[in-house]
């Protein structure tokens, strides 16, 4: 039967306030822009031409209602977005700190996007979809994390490929060791797992990236691991074949929130064409070649669910890079 979807999504989709300058009066302004690391990876494969939809709460409020529109403008499917007016729509505050790095504050005590409860999730909409995507965000507390579990249950019975990204966030949890117990959870049940490099010598306890991918990869069942290195790059690891291809980097760069999201969202393009079962290595180098470049490219530019790179930009990049 053929699929009104090629991939669904669950997590959380919020605002992130990013700093852009300051007033006359010296008072810090911020721009408000739609996220969610779930989100944005739906938006790269919308830019892409793919079919998605997102299962997610946000708050019946001022930022819920103009979240939900900005997913229809970016034909991202919304039957499944839940607007509750119990709950605020939740909110990320970031800033750089002085060697650069990004630093978050969320508002989200509860945010809406905790309180997805299972009785919330639509089993059509996971039904009808091929590929099934989910991050750690919508596992930090009992209600999502059972919402959660309901999705991944319903997706694994459907036979849909399952793409797990942990993309931890520290502040949101009420410790560590619930952190890695979930995230375990997820990359049990994961087919792709995409991975940073600072989350896999944490969750592996290891010290360089390439013994934490072998021993995750002998002790869990994921088919392909993409660790995303930053400006180091990316790699790969699938059956037999490791593939490490460079950054694009850039001189205009201003941020790097949503790269990663763009990362995963161009490599899940990849594997929608070509499956997950017969890669070859020039496939697997083509797609982190790719997936790189829109990366960089997220990186010229304030946000991400609303600027995701097109595919013929993505393209020249490649050819000026030649």
């Amino acid at each position: 039967m053929e699929k009104k979807f090629d991939v669904v999504a669950l997590g959380e989709l919020l605002i992130d306030f990013t700093e852009y300058g300051k007033s006359h009066q010296d008072n810090l302004i911020v721009e408000a822009n739609p996220g969610g690391a779930p989100c944005n990876v739906l938006a790269m494969l919308s830019k892409l031409q793919h079919k998605t939809a997102f299962i997610g709460k946000v708050g019946n409020d001022m930022f819920g209602n103009t979240l939900k529109g900005i997913l229809e403008e970016q034909k991202i499917d919304s039957t499944n977005l839940v607007l509750d007016s119990r709950y605020p729509t939740t909110l990320a505050f970031i800033s750089k700190n002085k060697k650069g790095d990004r630093e978050f504050s969320f508002y989200r005590n509860p945010g809406a996007d905790m309180m997805l409860f299972p009785s919330d999730i639509k089993e059509e909409v996971i039904c009808a979809a091929g590929l099934f995507h989910f991050g750690s965000l919508s596992m930090t507390h009992e209600n999502n994390f059972k919402a959660t579990q309901k999705a991944l249950e319903i997706a694994k019975h459907e036979g849909l490929i399952l793409s797990f990204d942990p993309n931890l966030r520290e502040l949101l949890w009420d410790n560590l060791d619930l952190a890695k117990q979930r995230i375990q959870y997820g990359i049990e049940c994961c087919d792709i797992l995409k991975i940073s490099d600072n989350e896999i010598l944490w969750f592996m306890e290891e010290t360089d990236i390439k013994v934490a991918a072998r021993k995750l990869l002998e002790q869990y069942p994921v088919k392909l691991l993409l660790v995303s290195m930053g400006l180091d790059g990316s790699c790969a690891y699938y059956k037999n074949i490791i593939v490490e291809v460079p950054a694009f980097l850039q001189e205009t760069t201003v941020e790097t929130t949503g790269a990663g999201d763009t990362f995963f969202g161009s490599c899940l393009h990849f594997i929608l064409q070509y499956g997950l079962e017969e890669l070859s290595q020039n496939q697997i180098f083509e797609m982190l070649q790719f997936a790189n470049a829109a990366a960089s490219i997220i990186t010229t530019k304030k946000g991400a669910l609303r600027v995701m790179p097109e595919e013929d930009e993505v393209k020249l990049l490649l050819q000026k890079s030649k």
